[in-house]
């Protein structure tokens, strides 16, 4: 009997352990834990033999890391398109560049696709990705944040404190304290309005809150509302709280319901003067719509680190603005962001081999 007990106490122990292990997020160095557990599958259930993934380019510390986290799945790592494709039918996980209608028509093992980004439109209209229910496709949701909440104030601060002229002095060695007529502003006691408050809108709104601004948002999913926000909206609140901001970030995915979010209609709407900033893809702002804005008065001024078409063509009329900033699709770049990246990809791989529901599951077909 005290031996029969002893193996249910020592099977509950191993049964909790394994609990915790699936609910544990990705961990970066200093601690932090993040990572998405929402719509959490495993794509493969208690695998039998080695699993191979797909990856993209590794240096070879990166691998032995990789190699450290799972015994049971092998990183082929480098592989061109083409030599991927030749090799399809080895590959169970795959990096999402592999994912094409060709890749996937040869390659009946997949069960896991990886994208190295946050957003996934790119892949929206591969078919043979989308409509395959076996297929777990999961994302960099959470790794990208913190880097590009810093961006988006950059180019606030930028605008607001009217650094672009004072840079110009710098570099021509003049002393101009009258600046260039804007009207420099201070954020504290301003309105932020963040359109998708998922990981990357909320690192944008607590910096805000920080900042001492109003902070509102929006966002599709139920949820209980974050102490740096004063109010969460739904989607069809955006017209009402665009009247309410000085600043709109926009941080939701592109789909089909957010391709040009930002029209006409909605720049009416929008408090004048107000600023908005786009960090999620071009193809949400409607850039006629914007141009005219800019140029009646209604927008203060624009950040944009995307744009449509993109890249922006050389001569475009954004690029000639005084109050547009314009960067080239670079927010997300920071050493933090390849940490962060690469932890989940760690994680994920760790989870893929156990049979463990993996994170940040995308649903397919809502497109994000």
């Amino acid at each position: 009997m005290k031996l029969a007990g002893t193996r249910i106490v020592v099977g509950w122990l191993l049964s909790l352990t394994l609990a915790v292990a699936c609910t544990a997020p990705a961990k970066v160095s200093d601690g932090e834990e993040f990572g998405s557990l929402r719509n959490a599958r495993v794509a493969v259930e208690s695998p039998r033999r080695e699993l191979v993934y797909f990856a993209g380019a590794l240096e070879p510390a990166e691998l032995e890391q990789l190699a450290q986290a799972t015994s049971n799945v092998r990183v082929v790592a480098g592989l061109s398109r083409e030599q991927a494709l030749e090799r399809a039918q080895e590959a169970d996980g795959i990096d999402a560049r592999f994912a094409t209608p060709e890749f996937l028509a040869k390659a009946p093992n997949v069960r896991w696709v990886q994208s190295m980004s946050a957003g996934v439109d790119r892949y929206m209209g591969v078919k043979a990705l989308v409509d395959d229910e076996r297929i777990v496709m999961t994302n960099q949701k959470g790794a990208y944040g913190p880097a590009i909440a810093d961006h988006v104030f950059a180019m606030v601060l930028s605008l607001a404190r009217d650094l672009r002229f004072y840079a110009d002095k710098q570099r021509e060695q003049v002393w101009a304290r009258d600046g260039s007529g804007a009207k420099a502003f201070a954020l504290q006691g301003r309105t932020l309005l963040v359109l998708g408050l998922g990981g990357i809108g909320s690192e944008v709104a607590v910096r805000g809150h920080a900042f001492g601004m109003r902070v509102l948002a929006t966002r599709r999913t139920e949820g209980e509302k974050p102490a740096y926000v004063e109010r969460v909206g739904k989607p069809e609140d955006t017209l009402a709280l665009l009247a309410e901001a000085d600043v709109v970030v926009l941080c939701v995915p592109l789909t089909a319901e957010t391709e040009n979010l930002i029209d006409a209609r909605a720049l009416a709407a929008m408090k004048p003067g107000a600023l908005l900033v786009n960090i999620a893809r071009g193809k949400v702002v409607d850039t006629q719509a914007l141009l005219a804005a800019l140029a009646s008065g209604q927008l203060g001024g624009a950040c944009l680190d995307v744009t449509e078409p993109e890249p922006l063509p050389k001569e475009h009329a954004l690029w000639k603005h005084p109050r547009v900033l314009i960067t080239p699709h670079v927010a997300a770049d920071a050493e933090l962001s390849g940490e962060r990246s690469f932890a989940l990809l760690r994680e994920n791989l760790r989870r893929f081999g156990a049979g463990e529901p993996l994170l940040n599951v995308v649903d397919k077909k809502a497109g994000y």
